[in-house]
């Protein structure tokens, strides 16, 4: 029996432990640390931020060792997963020094890898030059509804080509980018884009432009909603054999297949019926370490990689300077 691999956990906000303590399901698993700390493959060891009263917060909920310190931290664990759940800027800080003071198996990162691309490439390459993997936390591509979409696409269940439409809120970087790694995932590489409107220019270089985005087996939409007003995720996918709708940031995933028309001989139209695709976006970070785990044991996975979310961030930048 394999024993469980250490894991640090930096940063101790919404992702990191907040969402998990903020109410709602026993059984919704947001955070990395309930996540980790109930995965039988990992230990969480310890965790790091700077504020002394999130620190005491993780003792209360889930004991180990806090530091507000990260290189005492790493020297005294030495981790073989490091966890960066700090924000976006200081995640390239962070990881140089995590990789100055000791060499873990793996790192999960938070999305995007950075707001700047060269910054990002570092990121990437610190790790390669380092022989340390590097995963980036694009929570859908764990989640068994989209595994499913994506065999169904494979066999051709659901046939090509496929158009489709994304609604998005609050940056193109930011919540589009999950739409877009997910797109790359079902769709294949990006192929080139078509600005339709810039948009609007958010903090931290991000944006909302709407654009025609073509992957190598489809073409997609990106609009942008009022995410000011609220939050939209949403995303449909239409093709020769039906109509597949990813609802709610998917919470809800249906397909309509193609049937023939009741009364009209010789016309198709969608089935009225929809099947429901089973998900488990209660339970997103801890589908994510079970992928984890399988990828720590050498087996297939379905993480992002830290050079396909560097791909898919040199892709949207692509389309941020057409704006």
């Amino acid at each position: 029996m394999r024993m469980p691999e250490k894991c640090l956990l930096v940063g101790l906000g919404q992702i990191g432990m907040g969402y998990d303590l903020a109410g709602g399901s026993d059984d919704a698993i947001r955070s990395h640390a309930k996540a980790f700390s109930l995965h039988p493959a990992f230990e969480l060891t310890a965790a790091v931020d700077a504020s002394l009263e999130k620190c005491d917060l993780f003792l209360q909920h889930y004991g180990g060792n806090v530091f507000q310190n990260l290189q005492q931290a790493l020297e005294d664990v030495q981790p073989s997963i490091v966890v960066i759940a700090t924000p976006t800027t200081s995640h390239s800080t962070v990881l140089e020094h995590v990789l100055r003071y000791t060499r873990p198996k793996a790192i999960l990162c938070e999305k995007p890898l950075a707001y700047d691309l060269a910054e990002a490439t570092k990121i990437v390459e610190h790790c390669k030059n380092t022989e340390v993997d590097l995963f980036v936390n694009y929570i859908r591509r764990a989640d068994p509804g989209v595994l499913e979409v994506k065999k169904r696409i494979k066999s051709l269940a659901i046939g090509l080509p496929l158009k489709g439409n994304v609604w998005y809120s609050k940056g193109f970087l930011n919540n589009g980018s999950h739409f877009f790694n997910l797109l790359e995932f079902w769709l294949g590489d990006f192929v080139q884009a078509n600005v339709l409107e810039p948009g609007i220019l958010l903090e931290n270089n991000d944006c909302e432009p709407d654009v025609q985005v073509e992957f190598e087996r489809g073409k997609v939409i990106f609009q942008a909603a009022w995410g000011e007003a609220y939050s939209h995720n949403t995303l449909e996918l239409l093709c020769p054999s039906g109509r597949l709708l990813y609802e709610e940031g998917g919470r809800s995933i249906t397909w309509q297949s193609v049937q023939a028309h009741s009364s009209l001989v010789g016309y198709k139209v969608l089935a009225p019926e929809h099947e429901t695709l089973v998900q488990d976006m209660g339970r997103y970070q801890l589908n994510v370490v079970n992928q984890l785990a399988s990828a720590c044991a050498n087996k297939p996975h379905s993480l992002c990689t830290g050079w396909q979310a560097l791909r898919s961030l040199k892709s949207m930048y692509q389309i941020i300077d057409q704006r």
